[in-house]
């Protein structure tokens, strides 16, 4: 169950992070002042999230980020296990 509930926090982290870059290209690129301020808002409400999904993982041991050698242990023993999970199939 550890395992499950960090890989699904894993991949919501990376889809936000993921959607948070995409948000700050368009708002390069949009034409009009209205639209920018809706992605501005939908901006801010992504990095709320990724704020609260980071600080969830960090509580719970899943994420170091200012710690790289403890990060990689944990995305080290992540993989390993998802390989043995995939060697099964």
């Amino acid at each position: 169950m550890f395992l499950e509930k960090q890989v699904i926090a894993t991949d919501f982290l990376i889809s936000v992070k993921s959607g948070i870059r995409n948000l700050t290209a368009v708002i390069t690129e949009t034409a009009t002042p209205e639209l920018r301020a809706v992605l501005k808002e939908q901006l801010a409400e992504a990095i709320q999230t990724h704020t609260e999904i980071s600080d969830y993982m960090i509580a719970k041991g899943y994420y170091h980020p200012a710690d790289l050698v403890s990060q990689f242990e944990v995305d080290l023993t992540a993989s390993q296990t998802a390989t043995n999970l995939a060697q099964k199939q």
